[in-house]
Formats: C-alpha cells, structure tokens, sequence
C-alpha cells in the first residue's frame, strides 16, 4: 500500500489514464446516463469525488456482461449512507439483499483518509489527510454493493479493518479488489465473502 501524506478532503479522486478514460466512454454510451441528465442528475468524473455525487460504476448488466453505469453515492435513507461494514453487511436489512445479488466495484486512482488519534484528553482528534493506493497500482478498485430506486441506481463502499501498515491512520478502510476479480465480484451466483477474504495483491 503506498501512503502520502496530503492535507486533503477524506473521499477519493479519479486521475485521467488511458484506463480511467475508457470507463468514462463506457459509462458515457450508456443510455442510464442520459436518462438521469433529464432528471438533472449531472454525472461527475475526474476530479476529486463526494458523496452524494453520480459517478462511474461497474456492475452486470442484464445481459449478464460487465458494463460501466452512472450511480448515486450513498443510498438515502432519511439520511445518506455512504459506506456498509464487510463484516455485517450479509445481515443488515438494508445491505442484505444486495450483498447477495447487487454488487459492484467503483474506479479510483485512490481515496483520501483522515488520521484519527485519540489525545491526552482522551478524546478522538482528527489530523492529517492522506492519500492511499495500492502500491505500484495506477487505479484502486473499490469494492460496493448497490440498489435501484425510484429509477435511480446507488451505492455504498464497502469497508473492513485496516491493514496493519496504515492502522496509524485510521482503524477501518475500503475493501479493495484486486484486477482479476473484479468480474467474480460482480456476477450474482458469486459468494461474496470468499473474495473479500483474500487481501489485495501487490
């Protein structure tokens, strides 16, 4: 995992590659994005990425076939859920079903986190911001789950204990696949935690 220490917004950016750019295109011809234009919903790209925004996502389509769409960061619940725990995510009803069927992997060039630190007060402070990827990777490949409301596709970020190296930082991170698996994550008849299980590869 390569850590650079930035003073930046804890989310994740996406870097202009020539990978990077044919899932834009990709996600660009499909016709989900012109759907969600007409509801106002402008689709984001590169740059440094929020929740809340409509950004790239891979996932199956109904073909069965790897495809790039346009979704919403956060399912809305009253208030916005951005992320769901690896660990518990198969028994929560708002997770369950799509741990099971409903899965997808968001593209980053990488993501950003905050270094928490408990003080001599004893309370939790947050410090610097930092940039993390997986070492010698030029895209992070973020694993999520997603649903479909009101015509409107969303997702979550799945996240897990951190690896040991960038623990200082803080005690949990996204779950990272890495390139030969991202198909097998996607694909419903996959189990999930069986992928998950295996760390990332450098």
């Amino acid at each position: 995992m390569h850590v650079e220490g930035k003073r930046m917004c804890g989310r994740y950016y996406i870097k202009e590659s020539a990978e990077m750019d044919e899932i834009i295109r990709l996600m660009n011809a499909s016709p989900l994005k012109l759907a969600l234009e007409k509801r106002k919903l402008g689709v984001r790209t590169y740059g440094e990425r929020f929740p809340s925004e409509v950004v790239p996502v891979i996932a199956m389509d109904r073909r069965g076939k790897r495809a790039v769409f346009p979704m919403k960061w956060g399912y809305d619940i009253g208030k916005l859920v951005i992320n769901a725990r690896a660990e518990t995510a198969a028994e929560k009803p708002l997770f369950q079903n799509d741990w099971k069927r409903h899965r997808c992997v968001i593209p980053a060039s990488w993501y950003f986190e905050w270094e928490h630190r408990k003080g001599s007060d004893g309370k939790v402070h947050t410090l610097d911001k930092y940039l993390i990827q997986p070492r010698g990777k030029d895209i992070t490949w973020l694993c999520g789950l997603y649903q479909i409301k009101d015509g409107l596709p969303s997702f979550v970020i799945l996240t897990k204990e951190a690896e040991e190296e960038i623990r200082f930082i803080h005690d949990r991170m996204p779950v990272i696949l890495p390139d030969d698996l991202i198909r097998d994550w996607i694909r419903p008849e996959t189990r999930p935690e069986e992928l998950i299980s295996e760390p990332e590869r450098a």
